[in-house]
């Protein structure tokens, strides 16, 4: 574990910092490094604050002599936000990549079926004929959205796209990436990006086609020339000892700006900005900021604002955070089913997905040791497994023998062969409050609520994180430049109204 720094000296409890940033995941994490190799004309003094006694947040990695594994996330789409992010922790030629041509499956009628990708868009299998014309005529605007309506993943895909689409292919995905449920997720919050398609289009495919002639007319700026080559498909990525690679890298450059152990109490409007009180290994401490960065999980910052700030505390406690499993097993390759196998005796593809209809209780299940190298020894297949959510949260509550038993079960009925062999456990992890829920709604909460902080003169507490950006760790990355960009906006505007003269001295002035 990265031994990061001591709590600081009694004689730092007088600095005031220009960004004291809340949480040590890795929203707070590029927040921070953001801040400080991008902003530091207007970011000198930073401090990045974690409660635990390590920073990464639910990036988990373990490893023994045989396997390494996952306990939270698993990969990360290589985006160049993520791929700068790497670069400046000083990563880059830890990257590791997965085959962009690795299938994904969906189990449906009893058999898993690979999902739609490039050439065999019109001749998989998941969806009838008429489940394919139907999204063709609805992607083309066949209906219509209903006005002033807030709508559903679920109202606004089958819709759209009819109900086949619905129930073989999102529905599993959004219980893969929120482990939500789909009649209460914000297509809005959720799928921003296919909203904003139909909205600004008319439908999918006009959206599809403005997004198209936009990029043409207004050209991205040239990449950065630090950053690897992207692969060519649509790939996922991770670091050859695993995603806690990246957090303990970058905390490892900004080791004198870290505490951990800290754990923030209360905040309050002060002078010239905020106090902070912590908890610390040392004692009580206080320290002033100028403008504070809370990157914590949403329930958190709720009980932080409770008293000066109750209307946003209110809004951000009602974020629903079900609890997830992460499942790592591992069975022999002769223990997987002969028609999963390729012609090497390998496992391909990326994982698969379990809509709920198919007496399934597993989420989805990822193929580890397919993916990425050095995940399992020869001859051994490691499987990483997510059980749980907003529709299933007893199971977690079960101990571990009857989760294990129970994802078994449910990789006998798709991949194992009846007679497989017990699993070997190389990890379960048991997260109580795993994913924020992007519920109807979410948009006005998150914004509620900072506004709520504004009015309340807490203009200089800014929120960020997961519930934020978005779940997936490239967002949360993507968001942190934003986010030390906001900050660094934030500090730019209050010097520039010091060095404004108020009016009494304008007139002072004018009599001088």
């Amino acid at each position: 574990m990265l031994d990061l720094h001591p709590a600081p000296s009694r004689s730092d409890d007088n600095t005031e910092y220009d960004v004291v940033v809340v949480g040590g995941g890795i929203s707070g994490l590029t927040t921070a490094q953001a801040c400080l190799t991008e902003h530091s004309g207007d970011v000198s003094r930073l401090l990045l604050t974690e409660a635990r006694d390590r920073v990464g947040g639910n990036l988990t990695s373990k490893q023994d002599s045989e396997y390494l594994w996952e306990e939270g996330p698993t990969s990360f789409q290589p985006n160049d936000a993520m791929l700068k992010a790497a670069v400046d922790a000083g990563l880059d030629k830890d990257l590791v990549m997965g085959d962009p041509k690795a299938p994904r499956f969906v189990f449906w009628n009893k058999k898993l079926r690979p999902t739609p990708s490039g050439p065999d868009l019109v001749t998989f299998d998941l969806l009838s004929i008429w489940g394919k014309l139907r999204a063709g005529l609805g992607a083309a605007g066949f209906k219509k959205a209903p006005p002033g309506q807030e709508e559903t993943v679920e109202q606004f895909v089958t819709r759209n796209l009819g109900v086949e689409v619905f129930q073989r292919l999102i529905e599993p995905f959004c219980s893969g990436v929120y482990a939500g449920d789909p009649t209460k997720l914000s297509i809005q919050a959720a799928f921003g990006k296919v909203y904003d398609l139909e909205r600004t289009g008319g439908s999918i495919f006009g959206g599809v086609i403005k997004l198209l002639q936009e990029r043409r007319k207004n050209p991205p700026p040239p990449r950065d020339s630090r950053l690897p080559p992207k692969p060519k498909g649509q790939t996922v990525s991770s670091f050859r000892k695993g995603l806690q690679s990246l957090p303990e890298a970058m905390a490892l450059k900004m080791k004198d700006n870290i505490r951990t152990k800290w754990e923030l109490q209360e905040i309050e409007r002060a002078d010239t900005g905020f106090r902070l009180t912590y908890r610390t290994p040392e004692g009580i401490r206080d320290i002033k900021a100028r403008c504070v960065a809370l990157t914590v999980p949403a329930y958190v910052a709720a009980d932080l604002l409770r008293r000066d700030c109750p209307d946003a505390s209110a809004g951000l406690k009602s974020i629903d955070y079900p609890p997830v499993a992460a499942v790592s097993l591992a069975y022999p390759m002769s223990a997987i089913l002969q028609d999963r196998l390729d012609q090497q005796g390998n496992l391909p593809g990326f994982g698969q997905l379990h809509p709920r209809t198919q007496g399934i209780t597993t989420l989805g299940t990822i193929y580890s040791s397919s993916l990425f190298p050095n995940r399992a020894p020869p001859g051994w297949q490691q499987l990483l497994c997510y059980i749980g959510g907003a529709l299933n949260r007893g199971i977690v509550d079960q101990g571990e023998e009857r989760i294990i038993a129970q994802v078994d079960k449910d990789l006998r009925q798709m991949l194992l062969k009846p007679d497989a062999p017990k699993p070997k456990k190389i990890g379960l992890r048991i997260w109580p409050k795993a994913i924020p829920q992007f519920n109807l709604a979410h948009v006005e909460v998150v914004q509620g609520a900072q506004e709520d902080l504004d009015l309340a003169g807490y203009e200089g507490v800014l929120l960020g994180g997961n519930y934020v950006s978005g779940v997936a760790l490239g967002k949360c990355v993507e968001y942190g430049y934003e986010y030390a960009n906001k900050i660094a906006k934030y500090l730019q505007s209050k010097v520039e109204a010091a060095t404004v003269p108020s009016q009494q001295e304008q007139d002072e002035a004018f009599f001088v």
